[in-house]
């Protein structure tokens, strides 16, 4: 391997690992191809720690605890979308799309009527579109997802009324 190719592969691994740290993501995985017989395979990944929130409300001032017990008072639903029992997750990782095709008119928009088995949105996983259908009928409450957002498995994609 050149060192030319050696440096561009570095400056690729760092910019995948950005990718991944501001999309949120915990895992990218990409194959390079230079060639008929040379190619780079690479696989990012993190660990998210979940936990980090509560010691630092213990570790917090005097004034926290009357400002943390007035917290609670919101409904799960509320400050975590995936919680809401209308919530449509992303069955897998990837980038959403909210048309078609670009020009193309959204399948969805905030307060429209779907019917169960109607496409919500497209979730691009390995080059294959994959339509996410209504897995019930009712309102579109909420669109969490931007058009060209990536994506985890289970992240929330859309809330139904």
């Amino acid at each position: 391997m050149t060192k030319t190719k050696h440096d561009s592969d570095v400056a690729f691994i760092r910019a995948l690992a950005e990718l991944l740290r501001e999309n949120d993501l915990t895992e990218l995985q990409v194959k390079r191809e230079y060639g008929e017989d040379d190619s780079l395979n690479v696989r990012v990944s993190r660990q998210i720690i979940q936990q980090a929130a509560a010691p630092i409300a213990v570790a917090a001032p005097a004034a926290a605890p009357t400002q943390a017990a007035a917290a609670p008072a919101p409904t799960a639903a509320a400050t975590d979308p995936a919680e809401d029992p209308g919530a449509v997750t992303s069955p897998m990782v990837g980038t959403v799309y909210m048309q078609a095709e670009p020009g193309a008119p959204s399948f969805i928009k905030v307060g429209q009527q779907v019917s169960e088995g109607d496409t919500l949105l497209i979730v691009e996983a390995m080059k294959t579109m994959n339509h996410i259908p209504s897995p019930r009928a009712g309102t579109v409450k909420r669109i969490l997802v931007d058009d060209g957002a990536a994506v985890e498995f289970g992240a929330p994609l859309v809330i139904l009324e």
